[in-house]
């Protein structure tokens, strides 16, 4: 196994914090970045002893240079925020605050930390997308529109270092049991039967694609197979998710109402 100097962010979530306890072995440092300290404390604790916390506002300058690790050689942009609605129930700070989180605060840290990252024999970037990164779904406008973006960071940043030592990896899981996945999501997905995965297996699989590196890992099937044929036949897509259109609106008001 390599060992890593590392900063993973939101580590205080669910897939963060297994992230941290499958990671945090391989660790000679690991820097666990996130907003809430009690929560950073318990995914430092799962992590072990060489981890330290963090707590810290990716989008402010002060916060990014309070996560600058000397030699580090791994960055883990996991970091997320999302909302189950409809895209004209949700207010300006709603969206700005999903854009921020996930595209512009990755690809800030990112710059901030690359000089470093570069001095390195090998290092690694891995942005935590989604397969909704590559499946737009109702109901998820706005996050999809943010994991598009992280996808075409990876791709393009991937190409820009391509004649370094450093490699930049994209993992896009599929629907996990998070916070972030709340009551409305995950009623949804029971009375279609789309299977939801645990936060520990995407942290396996993050330490997987490390270990095996590849440009992408797109977790779960089918999902990955509609995110592929959605590249190619959009139109197959597009009149499978209006078949179940009224379902997924059914659900995202309800959570909105928050009866769910």
């Amino acid at each position: 196994m390599k060992r890593y100097r590392a900063v993973l962010t939101g580590a205080s979530g669910g897939i963060g914090r297994e992230i941290a306890r499958v990671l945090g072995p391989h660790c000679d440092e690991l820097v666990l970045v996130g907003r809430d300290a009690r929560r950073l404390a318990e995914s430092a604790a799962a992590a072990g002893p060489g981890a330290r916390t963090v707590v810290a506002d990716l989008a402010q300058p002060a916060g990014r240079d309070a996560v600058a690790l000397p030699g580090i050689n791994l960055l883990v942009n996991n970091a997320g925020a999302g909302a189950f609605a409809w895209l004209e129930g949700q207010s300006d700070d709603a969206l700005e605050r999903i854009v921020r989180t996930n595209v512009l605060a990755p690809m800030q840290l990112t710059r901030r930390l690359l000089p470093e990252l570069r001095r390195q024999r090998e290092a690694w970037i891995v942005n935590v997308g989604s397969i909704m990164g590559y499946l737009g779904y109702p109901g998820h406008a706005a996050y999809c529109a943010t994991k598009f973006a992280l996808r075409g960071f990876s791709e393009a940043l991937r190409r820009e270092l391509a004649d370094s030592a450093v490699r930049v990896l994209h993992l896009a899981p599929r629907a996990t049991r998070t916070a972030m996945n709340g009551a409305g999501v995950c009623a949804l997905n029971a009375e279609l039967g789309v299977a939801m995965d645990e936060p520990a297996l995407v942290a396996r699989e993050l330490l997987a694609l490390l270990e095996r590196p590849a440009r992408e890992r797109l977790l779960g099937m089918p999902e990955r197979l509609f995110a592929r044929l959605n590249q190619v036949l959009p139109g197959l897509i597009d009149r499978a998710l209006r078949g179940q259109l009224s379902i997924i609106r059914r659900h995202a008001s309800a959570s909105r109402r928050g009866i769910e």
